[in-house]
C-alpha cells in the first residue's frame, strides 16, 4: 500500500515556555503525536510549527499533505487567514484534517464548520475521563474496548457549539457529571473532518497507547482513497454548499 503523507502541525508555544509541560513533551505535542504515527509503516510523517515561514505550511507542504493534524490553544489569532483559507481548499479537495483538543476554537476548524465561537463549558481540575465509544463499528475505534479511561484531563462539557455531526464517535463523561461530544466526523467538499477533545497540554495524553491508536486511527479513516491524490481538484461553489 502506498504511504499517506501526514503532517502534523502545532503552535509549539506551551511547551517552549513552560518548564512542566516541557518536561512532558520535550520536543513538542508535535513531536510527541510524529513519533508514535510513525511507528504505523503506511504513514509518512513529517511537523510544522506555528513561527515557521508561512506557519510551516507551504504550497509546496499542503499539495503533498495527505491528512493535516492541528493542535492550537494560545495563539489561535497569529494564523495567517492566507494561510487559513489555503488550507481550508485543500480540505474541500480532499485532503483528511483532525483537529485535536482547543483547536475547537482553530481558525480552520470555524471556518470549515461555519461557526465562529465553538463555546463550551470547561474546567481545569485534572479530572477523570471517560470516553465511551458509541459506534462500534466506526474504523476510527477499531481495536478499542468499550470505553477510554484517561486519569487527569481537563473538563470539556456541553453546550458545546457546532453543526450536529455527521458521525459520532465517542461521548466524554467526567467526574464531575459533565458530558461531551469528544469525536465528531464531518465531511466538507470531498475532505473527511474529525474532532478529537483529549490532549491537554499539562498532561501525558498523547503518551496513552489508547488515544494513540485512536489518532492513527483517524489518519487512515480521514486519508484520501488510493488513487486519488493525483486527481486533486478545486472544488466549485455548486459542489460544496457549506463555505463561508
Amino acid at each position: 500500500m502506498a504511504n499517506i503523507n501526514v503532517t502534523v502541525w502545532n503552535e509549539f508555544r506551551h511547551e517552549r515556555h513552560n518548564e512542566a509541560i516541557a518536561s512532558i513533551y520535550p520536543k513538542g505535542i508535535h513531536q510527541a503525536i510524529a513519533d508514535f504515527l510513525e511507528k504505523d509503516g503506511e504513514l509518512k510523517v513529517r511537523t510544522a510549527v506555528l513561527d515557521d515561514p508561512e506557519h510551516g505550511l507551504t504550497d509546496d507542504v499542503l499539495a503533498s499533505t495527505d491528512v493535516l493534524l492541528w493542535w492550537g490553544h494560545v495563539a489561535h489569532g497569529e494564523v495567517s487567514d492566507d494561510i487559513v483559507e489555503k488550507v481550508r481548499q485543500r480540505v474541500l479537495d480532499g485532503m483528511g484534517l483532525i483537529v485535536l483538543h482547543s483547536g475547537h476554537a482553530s481558525k480552520i476548524f470555524q471556518r470549515l464548520l461555519g461557526t465562529n465561537t465553538g463555546a463550551l463549558k470547561w474546567r481545569d481540575d485534572g479530572e477523570k475521563e471517560r470516553l465511551w465509544v458509541i459506534d462500534p463499528s466506526h474504523p476510527i475505534v477499531s481495536g478499542l474496548g468499550e470505553y477510554i479511561e484517561i486519569p487527569k484531563e481537563e473538563m470539556y462539557g456541553e453546550r458545546f457549539e457546532i453543526p450536529a455531526p455527521d458521525e459520532l464517535v465517542f461521548v466524554s463523561w467526567f467526574e464531575g457529571g459533565e458530558v461531551f461530544r469528544s469525536g465528531c466526523c464531518y465531511k466538507r467538499g470531498r475532505g473527511k473532518l474529525f474532532y478529537f477533545r483529549p490532549g491537554h497540554e499539562a498532561f501525558p495524553t498523547y503518551h496513552q497507547p489508547e488515544i494513540q491508536q485512536v489518532i492513527t486511527n483517524a489518519v487512515h479513516w480521514a486519508a484520501p482513497l488510493q488513487g486519488s491524490k493525483t486527481s486533486y481538484g478545486r472544488v466549485s461553489p455548486l459542489e460544496y454548499s457549506h463555505t463561508t
